[in-house]
């Protein structure tokens, strides 16, 4: 899969956020191995904690559906209603650890900022110093 397909699906995604309190909407696009895609978006809930980032929302997705490894996610957010160019948003401390889980460290990860625009950057590059599965082995 190219990367701007990844990006574009991810854009798609965030437009299923739910987010009544923040306002922020973010959709994330996480590609599989096997080639399967899986996407979220963030829920939030009004109890905050409960809320759930699009990065898990993917990866929760993808894991409940059997898949373990993965080689590509995209991320995309912004205030609701806001159309590129977007702000780089990254996954936040709790997603990068769940990602952490399951992917390696030179996974690359899209900010996207446009259906053809994005930085990358590798999952190690955002969680340095991680502790992870491969710490217990």
């Amino acid at each position: 899969m190219e990367k701007a397909e990844l990006a574009r699906l991810a854009i798609q995604a965030r437009e299923m956020a739910y987010t009544p309190y923040s306002h922020f909407n973010v959709g994330a696009a996480l590609l599989a191995k096997d080639g399967r895609v899986f996407t979220g978006c963030n829920i939030e809930n009004a109890a905050y904690t409960p809320s759930n980032c699009a990065e898990r929302t993917a990866l929760f997705k993808a894991v409940s559906e059997g898949a373990r490894e993965f080689s590509m996610l995209a991320v995309v957010g912004a205030p609701a209603g806001q159309q590129p160019p977007f702000p780089v948003t990254g996954p936040c401390g709790v997603c990068r650890q769940a990602l952490n889980e399951f992917c390696e460290l030179d996974m690359p990860i899209l900010l996207v900022t446009g259906p053809d625009s994005w930085t990358e950057v590798t999952l190690g590059e955002l969680l340095p110093y991680n502790f992870g599965p491969r710490d217990l082995a």
